[in-house]
C-alpha cells in the first residue's frame, strides 16, 4: 500500500497499468487497491501542484498562527472543523511549540487577508491570538522545487 501510495504522491497522472509493473502486480489489485484507499479516504483527492508565480493570477497567500483555548467542552478539532469551513482556508494544521494552530489562507490582497483575519479568525470565540505571515515566493511546494537556480560551472581558481 505504502509503495502504491508513495508513487501516486509523486504522479497522480500514472495510470493502472504503469503502477501494476512498476509494483509487480496485476492491473486489477493495483485498481482494487486504489479503489479501497479512496473510499477509506486515505487517497482524498488529485490535485494539480501549480506555480501561480509564473501566471497572471492574483491573490496572496499567508501562514496564520493561532493561540486557542478549546473551551466549553470543544477540543482542537472542534474549533478547526469550524474554521476550515472557510473558503479562504487553504490547508489547516494541528502543531505543537509556541502556536496551536497553522491556518494557510488565501486571498485577492493583503488587504483582504488582513480583513479575513480580523472579522472572521480573530472573532471566533476560542481564538486567544492570531501572528499573520504573508508569503512573498514559493521555492518547494508538495516535495517540487519550483524555481531551480542554474549551475554556475565556472571554474574557480584559487591563487
Amino acid at each position: 500500500m505504502n509503495e502504491l501510495l508513495e508513487i501516486l504522491q509523486k504522479n497522480a497522472r500514472i495510470t493502472d497499468e504503469q503502477l501494476a509493473v512498476m509494483t509487480g502486480r496485476t492491473v486489477e489489485d493495483v485498481a482494487a487497491e486504489i479503489k479501497t484507499l479512496q473510499e477509506k479516504n486515505i487517497i482524498a483527492g488529485y490535485a494539480a501542484l501549480v506555480n501561480w508565480d509564473k501566471t497572471d493570477r492574483d491573490y496572496v497567500s499567508a501562514l496564520i498562527e493561532l493561540k486557542i483555548n478549546p473551551s466549553n467542552g470543544k477540543g482542537f478539532d472542534a474549533v478547526a472543523e469550524k474554521i476550515a469551513k472557510y473558503p479562504e482556508v487553504r490547508s489547516l494544521y494541528l502543531m505543537s511549540g509556541a502556536f496551536d494552530l497553522a491556518v494557510f489562507v488565501e486571498g485577492k490582497s493583503l488587504k483582504e487577508v488582513a480583513m479575513f483575519v480580523s472579522e472572521k479568525i480573530a472573532q471566533t470565540e476560542e481564538v486567544l491570538s492570531t501572528a499573520t505571515h504573508f508569503m512573498l515566493k514559493t521555492y518547494k511546494s508538495a516535495g517540487i522545487t519550483f524555481e531551480s537556480r542554474k549551475k554556475d560551472d565556472r571554474e574557480v581558481i584559487t591563487l
